[in-house]
């Protein structure tokens, strides 16, 4: 399973969805989507703006998970 990152990294910086998407341009549906891991499909354009917005690498707002179902 692909978990994302990015509610702990806003919290972790006491910052806001508004706040991402006022200093990334990003839209506000794609940054909730991602927050709620609702989202099924990231692009690359996205990550890149995330993680030079965070500077963080791509593995630290993104991780795989072992499903614990299998």
């Amino acid at each position: 399973m692909i978990k994302i990152q990015l509610s702990r990294l806003l919290g972790e910086r006491k910052l806001k969805i508004a706040d991402v998407q006022r200093d990334t341009g990003l839209a506000r549906n794609t940054i909730s989507g991602l927050y709620q891991e609702t989202t099924t499909r990231i692009d690359l354009a996205t990550l890149d703006t995330l993680c030079r917005h965070f500077g963080c690498t791509v593995g630290e707002l993104v991780e795989y998970v072992e499903d614990e179902t299998v």
